[in-house]
């Protein structure tokens, strides 16, 4: 089963997306922020991580700077969400794989994540 990390401090939208990615199939694990998202990659390696641009305690581009100064995180595609447009927040961060622009719909999502990990299904892991 494919695991997926989403780091979203908006706790409505953290519950939407694990509830959404875990009925398609997903292990999904949850992070309110970038601190808490880089504890969960200290003790798992998810094939993806879903992270939020704007957050308390440790913000996206944070986490992503982070995860590329690590080895052992650096090859973890990310997706970057935000109601921002993208421009905007390509000026605070960059390295991830993919954006997202907030709200989207969950075909959106789902299509983003079956291109980035390179399947049409959820059984690899």
């Amino acid at each position: 089963m494919t695991t997926v990390l989403v780091v979203e401090d908006e706790r409505n939208i953290a519950e939407l997306l694990d509830a959404a990615l875990t009925g398609e199939g997903y292990q999904v694990l949850v992070a309110m922020n970038g601190r808490e998202g880089l504890d969960l990659l200290a003790r798992r390696q998810p094939r993806l991580v879903l992270c939020d641009h704007m957050m308390p305690v440790m913000d996206g581009a944070t986490m992503l700077e982070t995860m590329a100064a690590d080895p052992a995180l650096r090859g973890i595609p990310v997706v970057m969400m935000s109601a921002m447009r993208e421009a905007a927040v390509a000026k605070w961060c960059s390295g991830y794989v993919a954006f997202l622009h907030k709200p989207f719909k969950l075909f959106e999502l789902l299509d983003v994540i079956k291109r980035t990990l390179g399947t049409g299904n959820v059984e690899a892991s």
